[in-house]
């Protein structure tokens, strides 16, 4: 490894000494905000740390076993000893491949909590059957990684399927998860309606938001034309009778918002405005440095079924991802959430580039 490489590691090292030191101090047991920041830092060094302590571990095993081999008259223990040295190697070069893609600069937005928009596209009716599939797909996935769901907005259709629905995931590196799942995703299936067999070919489009902080975007009270009204759609006996559903107009940018799924309408107006800043963080990103990939605009795109980032075939069990190359026969599983092996070769496919 370079020596260069090696110096940074040992300066994550000395640092992570150093949080460990202030947080075992007695000086700052009753300062919960700094006790609070140095912890954050800490847990971000942590996977670092523990990798660079493994690297040296088995550096220090390499020589061990290379002085043994030097110096051994026993050719059995040689023997054994040239065996363990060819393992060490193979695993310190693992390592090191690990510890260079775990110093290679992050997005600071991958800690954060997402919001994810899923549409119906091309594919009328089915198109909102898949959209809906597409949700349940990701409210699986989050309840194995025990990620919080919050439904902020939905429109349901008669067949049990969505035109749209609005939610966010609250959990440990959400952002940094399932940022690539952004585009629009193809089916190809018989639909259930379908008498004569034919396979259909639907889309809906998924947008990645990562959660903005109020103190990351100024959005002025005067820009703001808020509306309220009864909700509509299914919700109990009292969402069509009170005026709790909420739509806000951004008049700078055009942006709508709508939210209608809390009885409160100051919950639906809270979580109108935290769809709302996502979206004016993400314009103004944009605006801002066009090196960084762009979410909403190509994310949504049309909705046409030629915008497709994954298609997902029902009749020969397949999902492929298209901008990886990626073919992988297992959509049932898939479907049910579970989406690790996939996301794994498209982070891994980003972090080459």
């Amino acid at each position: 490894m370079q020596a260069s490489i090696t110096q940074q590691l040992e300066t994550i090292n000395e640092r992570y000494k150093e949080l460990e030191d202030t947080i075992n101090n007695p000086e700052f047991a009753t300062d919960y905000s700094k006790i609070q920041e140095v912890a954050k830092e800490k847990s971000s060094l942590e996977s670092v740390v523990a990798l660079y302590h493994r690297y040296r571990k088995v550096q220090t095993e390499i020589n061990d076993t290379e002085e043994i081999i030097a110096h051994e008259n026993d050719k059995e223990l040689v023997e054994l000893a040239l065996d363990d040295l060819s393992k060490l190697k193979i695993e310190v070069g693992t390592l090191e491949i690990e510890l260079l893609a775990a110093l290679r600069p992050k997005d600071p937005r991958d800690s954060k909590n997402v919001i994810i928009e899923i549409r119906a596209g091309t594919g009328g009716g089915e198109a909102s059957l898949f959209a809906g599939d597409l949700y349940r797909m990701y409210a699986r996935y989050a309840e194995e990684h025990r990620w919080a769901i919050d439904i902020l907005n939905s429109s349901e259709t008669e067949l049990g399927g969505v035109k749209e629905i609005v939610f966010q995931l609250n959990g440990k590196g959400v952002y940094g998860r399932l940022k690539f799942e952004g585009g629009t995703h193809r089916v190809q299936r018989v639909p259930a309606t379908e008498t004569s067999g034919r396979i259909h070919t639907s889309a809906a489009t998924v947008v990645v938001l990562p959660e903005v902080d109020e103190v990351e975007v100024e959005i002025r009270t005067e820009d703001l034309d808020i509306e309220t009204m009864r909700a509509g759609g299914h919700g109990g006996q009292n969402v069509n009778k009170v005026s709790s559903a909420v739509r806000i107009v951004h008049r700078p940018t055009g942006l709508t918002v709508a939210c209608q799924d809390e009885r409160s309408q100051h919950r639906n107006k809270d979580k109108a405005m935290a769809i709302l800043r996502a979206r004016l963080f993400d314009l103004e990103q944009k605006k801002q440095a066009e090196e960084i990939s762009a979410e909403r605009r190509p994310q949504v795109g049309s909705g046409d079924r030629s915008e497709k980032i994954r298609t997902y075939n029902f009749p020969q069990n397949r999902v492929t991802d298209h901008r990886i190359g990626v073919t992988l026969h297992n959509l049932p599983q898939m479907l049910n959430g579970q989406l690790d092996g996939l996301l794994d070769q498209l982070s891994a496919a980003a972090n080459e580039n």
